[in-house]
């Protein structure tokens, strides 16, 4: 396949629409970078027949949040937040490299980790992520495929559903379902029984930000809700490969187990982590250096900019 300087973005309808009318600050930056280097840019439909077109495409390719079809492609995705955003060699965010860099809290400054933490504290939910408490329950946000177990996953999310019924017993627990999400009939049938065999599971849509300023601690396989928790000063119990394991107790590390264990005695650097993660790790399109950042990822990559 030929390497000619053209880069194609591959976006959602309206992601698209905002890159091709300029409106886009993430993509405008990576557009000035290739551009400062000689690309031409095309911008294409995300959807199936594209990324299947692409494979036959010359040039280099950007795709948010799928999969690079080509040797020659990357992906972009925001990081749960915006400015902040990734460009990596898959989508897979347990193999992303921050989810394989070791976290080290005794090299961020604790004042400036503590000032950024606070400050997106009140940007992202106002004051309630100060006004916490532990109201003695388990809040548990679900995904997708709730009865299938996945490479990447521990267990199936039932079987996490089961778990955490089973290792922690007295607390209740409260399952929310994704908004995004279609839940089967079966899948559906499965979380009722689960009800009518354990009075202290209620299963319900919605209200993160209250559960996550009620909850004792959160389980999940990989949700944001659990890195939005970290916000909430809320320890969290992974059962899946995810790219913020580091401050978590997880089950690939510490087995069932020892993670539902450890969870209610954690009390990681939540300030430190989140300054290393979104400043250190990520690209923040809202810094002066973010274009000499995405600059610096393309040429790790091989990109000729």
């Amino acid at each position: 396949m030929s390497k000619q300087k053209i880069l194609r973005f591959y976006l959602e309808d309206g992601l698209r629409s905002s890159a091709q009318a300029g409106t886009h600050n993430f993509i405008n930056k990576i557009v000035s970078v290739v551009k400062s280097a000689g690309f031409e840019v095309a911008f294409h439909s995300n959807s199936l027949v594209e990324r299947g077109a692409s494979m036959t495409r010359g040039g280099y390719a950007l795709f948010h949040m799928e999969e690079p079809t080509t040797s020659n492609g990357l992906t972009l995705r925001r990081v749960y937040h915006y400015p902040f955003w990734v460009i990596e060699p898959t989508g897979k965010r347990w193999h992303w490299q921050v989810a394989n860099t070791r976290f080290q809290p005794e090299k961020t400054d604790p004042k400036q980790a503590k000032s950024f933490y606070r400050r997106w504290q009140n940007r992202l939910f106002d004051g309630a992520a100060s006004e916490t408490h532990h109201d003695g329950f388990v809040y548990v946000p679900l995904q997708g495929r709730l009865l299938e177990r996945r490479s990447f996953q521990f267990a199936s999310p039932i079987e996490m559903i089961h778990s955490v019924l089973s290792h922690d017993p007295k607390r209740r627990v409260i399952a929310t379902l994704h908004p995004s999400e279609h839940y089967t009939r079966d899948e559906e049938k499965r979380l009722d029984q689960l009800q009518e065999r354990f009075g202290h599971l209620t299963v319900q849509r919605g209200d993160m930000v209250r559960l996550l300023q009620g909850c004792d601690y959160v389980v999940t396989q990989n949700s944001s809700v659990a890195f939005n928790g970290f916000f909430f000063g809320k320890p969290c119990v992974l059962f899946a490969r995810s790219d913020f394991h580091h401050i978590t107790a997880s089950v690939e590390r510490m087995g069932i187990a020892n993670a539902f264990e450890e969870v209610l005695t954690m009390q990681p650097d939540y300030a430190g982590y989140i300054h290393w993660f979104w400043q250190q790790m990520s690209i923040n399109a809202g810094r002066e250096e973010a274009e000499e950042k995405i600059a610096a990822l393309l040429r790790l990559n091989g990109w000729p900019v």
